[in-house]
């Protein structure tokens, strides 16, 4: 019975391990493999970013008897009347007890605003992020902000949502690059379903995140904001997030947009501004606290932050509602101006003393008040021509954020996306432009990538990529001698290697191993299209011409390349050379790996010379050796490596002799003999 069984069994179970072992293998290695990897991070992230909410939600509620806390003003938790007032006092200190030791345990990554460890994943990491990230920053971020902490929950959803994807990634073992954009369709998810803004989710991903673009990426965060957006649409709906806006609003009289300028000006400072001061007041906490316990000093600190909000309440969590009540014109100049105030030191007080949560949502809070103070002052300086404040408000939102993150198209898409009004697009793109600018010529680094800067890690230095793309073959090339650099006119014959005479080259040095028609590069092509070229068609370099095609400048290898990008890189240039000695595609066919023509070098030969025992080269320097008129050096070949062709290398028994020489022809140059001849 049991030998019957098992024949029928054995080969269900291999049939099962096989499809475990397929799937895998084709989510990780096809293209429709990342549009469903994709897919399902989309919707994980739009479940995820619904959970988090309603965390969110169901703490708060547990504190203080309300979904949203904070915009009531200076009254007590329903569900602990007795404190009065001073439950803004004790509930800091409880939250910081929950969830300072719960991220000091289990993911101490999951302290501060979590979009910097996502990008620090992403460029240096390969897309790993441990799996239990998003459990610890969604359990943390959410008790920290219902307990007050005056932060954004943007942040932790992109890192939830991305520790998510990066997981499910390691999973089917993808490779780093697939890996990569898998992350960013996290946290594209995260964004398009918190804010029900899928456009600034994918802006989000490539721009802060991914900081790249390639079609495939594009694509798949496409997917991923639009499948998160369905799932959180299914439960929240879909209107712009901040629906309470009017949305009539829009700009009449051309000239306010000078007024528009000015706000993207005053953005870019203030956005700036809460940068500096949010790692200014870091500093600060990290000298008070050094030497003591970290799981403890989101407690202690919440005394700080408890005395902060029995002032000013409106600073409790998020604070989205009392944006729509800032935006609609229920405060005073002098109140707006408050809040504007006291959400910068809200947020950097939350976060200096370990808080969990994001600054996306500080960001557009002071922008909002801020920008709303302009629009009340302009508007009472030259009248109703301005339009209403509350434009500028909205234009504030954005400038602020661009200022902060030096992120103007996400700027752009989340303030126009979020409010529901496409009329303010272009003063908004004036104003995150003019911020973003203003931002980037005052600071080094964005409120993202300071922290890790602070931390040693530079993740906007110059990649491979980018600096193949700066240098060009004019700058890493061989130059050869000016005198000699006059372009030969030469006419071919049918078969330039037919009339080479060989001949002649092995009187001189040695017999001629290898004749093959040079293909040319500019000396103003980037190297990023030289090394497709070098790979191609010149194993041991190529020629450089200038840019008029008349000169002949010098000579260019991969390891003139290799040795440039390692002196442009400080960081380690194993990717640099691992790009430089990419597999060597087969010469005689390289049609097929490229898209560009072959450019040969008319009326020049590659020819490679061996010296021999009977050579009368043979222990004469390159220098020595009267090479005929037109005749350029380019390597030296010593066993199996390539050097610079110095004039005092000495020549030694088979050395292999590169030389780019004028085609032979009787009527055009002398022969080789008669150089020879001359010479003894």
């Amino acid at each position: 019975m049991s030998t019957h069984s098992s024949r029928f069994l054995w080969p269900d179970r291999e049939m099962r391990f096989s499809a475990l072992e397929v799937v895998p293998t084709w989510l990780r290695g096809s293209r429709l493999g990342l549009v469903v990897m994709a897919l399902v991070v989309g919707v994980g992230a739009g479940f995820g970013a619904v959970a988090f909410r309603w965390l969110i939600f169901a703490f708060t509620w547990l504190a203080t008897g309300r979904e949203q806390f904070g915009q009531q003003g200076r009254v007590a938790s329903l569900h602990l009347p007795w404190l009065g007032v001073g439950f803004f006092l004790l509930i800091p200190v409880v939250g910081g007890l929950l969830y300072g030791p719960l991220i000091q345990r289990f993911a101490p990554e999951a302290r501060g605003h979590g979009v910097p460890e996502v990008m620090l994943a992403v460029a240096d990491n390969g897309g790993r992020i441990r799996p239990q990230v998003s459990v610890v920053k969604a359990l943390a971020s959410a008790i920290c902000i219902s307990a007050g902490g005056s932060v954004g929950r943007e942040g932790p959803i992109v890192q939830v949502g991305a520790a998510f994807a990066s997981s499910l990634g390691q999973l089917v073992k993808m490779s780093k690059s697939r890996l990569r954009i898998i992350v960013a369709c996290g946290a594209a998810g995260g964004i398009a379903a918190t804010f029900n803004a899928p456009l600034t989710g994918v802006l989000f991903a490539l721009e802060i995140v991914l900081r790249e673009l390639s079609l495939d990426a594009l694509f798949a965060t496409i997917l991923s904001a639009v499948s998160a957006d369905l799932v959180s649409r299914a439960f929240f709906g879909s209107a712009p997030f901040f629906s309470q806006l009017p949305h009539d609003l829009s700009i009449v009289h051309d000239p306010a947009y000078l007024l528009i300028g000015v706000l993207g000006l005053l953005a870019g400072l203030v956005g700036v501004g809460f940068k500096s001061f949010l790692y200014g007041f870091e500093d600060v906490a990290d000298r008070i606290w050094k030497g003591r316990p970290e799981w403890a000093r989101p407690a202690v600190g919440g005394v700080a932050l408890g005395v902060l909000l029995l002032a000013l309440p409106q600073m409790y969590g998020v604070g989205y509602p009392v944006m729509d009540k800032i935006i609609a014109g229920h405060d005073v100049l002098w109140l707006i101006v408050i809040l504007m105030v006291g959400k910068i030191v809200a947020s950097s007080l939350t976060l200096s003393i370990g808080g969990s949560g994001g600054v996306f949502a500080p960001s557009l809070f002071i922008g909002a008040a801020g920008g709303m103070a302009y629009g009340v002052t302009v508007h009472h300086l030259f009248g109703s021509v301005v339009g209403p404040p509350a434009i500028y408000a909205v234009v504030g939102m954005g400038g602020v954020f661009a200022g902060a993150t030096q992120s103007p198209l996400t700027a752009i898409g989340s303030v126009v996306e979020m409010t529901g009004n496409f009329t303010l697009m272009l003063p908004v793109m004036l104003a995150a432009g003019i911020a973003a600018v203003v931002s980037k010529r005052l600071s080094y680094g964005s409120i993202y990538t300071t922290k890790l800067l602070r931390r040693g890690i530079d993740i906007e230095r110059p990649k491979t990529t980018s600096v193949l793309q700066v240098l060009t073959v004019g700058d890493v090339m061989q130059p050869f001698p000016h005198e000699h650099a006059e372009l030969v006119q030469y006419a071919l014959a049918p078969n330039p290697s037919d009339v080479t005479n060989h001949a002649e080259w092995e009187a001189l040095v040695g017999p001629v191993t290898v004749t093959r028609r040079p293909q040319t590069l500019m000396s103003d092509e980037n190297l990023e299209q030289a090394l497709r070229q070098l790979e191609l068609y010149g194993p041991d370099g190529l020629p450089v011409l200038s840019p008029d095609r008349r000169h002949l400048t010098g000579w260019v290898s991969r390891r003139d390349v290799r040795r440039a990008v390692a002196q442009s890189l400080i960081a380690s240039t194993r990717e640099a050379e691992e790009g430089a000695l990419a597999s060597d595609l087969a010469a005689g066919d390289p049609e097929s790996h490229i898209h560009e023509p072959p450019s040969p070098l008319d009326g020049y030969d590659v020819i490679e010379i061996t010296v021999g025992p009977e050579s009368p080269q043979l222990g004469r320097s390159v220098g020595e050796v009267p090479w005929p008129p037109g005749c350029f050096v380019v390597a030296v070949i010593e066993g199996r490596e390539i050097v610079s062709p110095r004039s005092d290398i000495e020549l030694r028994l088979g050395d292999r002799v590169i030389l780019l020489a004028p085609t032979a022809n009787d009527a055009a140059i002398p022969q080789v003999s008669d150089v020879a001849n001359n010479d003894q």
